[in-house]
């Protein structure tokens, strides 16, 4: 079994962490993988453009996970890489297991420190931003880039990208191309 934990924060990007969670939900009527959301505390969290979510847990409860994703989005750049509670939590996950980042969430693991001595990438706007941090090697043209136990994304819907790919790299890629099949992801 493979578990995964989808970080929320207020104004978190909603296809950052709906499109792998439908990846990975999808995959789950083949294989055993449970998903389940976190975030600070276990309150009502808005995401970007107004969609409410009550996360399954909060730190102080949360089971460990195989696998975090971090998604990105205006919380992601605001307050998520300066929350020293965010932080904490995922360098704690990156000895536990695996720590995922879609779009601008990589400024959140550039801040926790998870990305130094890495190669990453991130929506197109924020480049220079991570860039910043002299430890990362910045890949402008990479949808994506797995370097286990890190993983990383460019912008909002290189997420579905990035979930398929993981599908393979922890399964198989006969998995990867039935849910890409099933969710009509060309």
């Amino acid at each position: 079994m493979k578990s995964i934990g989808i970080l929320l924060f207020n104004d978190a990007e909603e296809l950052d962490f709906i499109g792998p969670l439908e990846v990975f939900g999808m995959a789950s009527n083949w294989v055993d993988l449970t998903i389940n959301t976190v975030a600070e505390q276990a309150q009502t969290v808005k995401a970007r453009y107004g969609l409410k979510i009550q996360p399954d847990y909060g730190f102080a409860d949360a089971p460990a996970f195989d696998v975090v994703l971090v998604p990105g989005g205006l919380g992601a750049r605001t307050h998520a890489r300066h929350n020293n509670l965010i932080l904490d939590y995922l360098r704690h996950q990156r000895d536990r297991g695996w720590v995922v980042s879609v779009c601008t969430g990589a400024l959140v693991l550039s801040a926790a420190g998870l990305l130094d001595g890495q190669r990453a990438t991130t929506h197109y706007t924020a480049f220079d931003l991570l860039a910043e941090n002299s430890q990362i090697t910045v890949e402008r043209e990479q949808r994506y880039i797995i370097a286990p136990p890190i993983a990383s994304s460019a912008g909002v819907s290189a997420g579905i990208d990035l979930a398929l790919a993981l599908l393979e790299t922890w399964f198989t890629p006969e998995l990867r191309a039935q849910v890409a099949e099933r969710i009509e992801w060309r």
